[in-house]
């Protein structure tokens, strides 16, 4: 039996916890399945990414943790952090 989620008709906002998690593998064509809340960087490195808003954006020495990023794809050329997780 699957277990009992209490808030599962709550609506969700930027500041809730994480539900939906994806491996994250960086891409120049292929756009993320959903868009994240955040990302959860494994191996910290340089991140270039194409922002929920539509701008690519280049983050140098990005540490390892969580980085707040709202974001639709993760780019191979650009990207050394690994071990990506994509939250949502």
């Amino acid at each position: 039996m699957p277990a009992f989620d209490a808030f599962r008709t709550y609506s969700t906002g930027l500041s809730d916890t994480i539900s939906i998690t994806e491996a994250v593998t960086p891409s120049d064509t292929v756009d993320l399945t959903n868009a994240t809340r955040s990302l959860y960087i494994g191996s910290a490195g340089n991140l270039r990414v194409t922002m929920a808003g539509g701008m690519v954006a280049n983050f140098a020495n990005v540490a390892a943790g969580f980085a707040p990023l709202r974001v639709t794809r993760v780019h191979a050329t650009g990207t050394t952090a690994s071990s990506i997780i994509g939250c949502s």
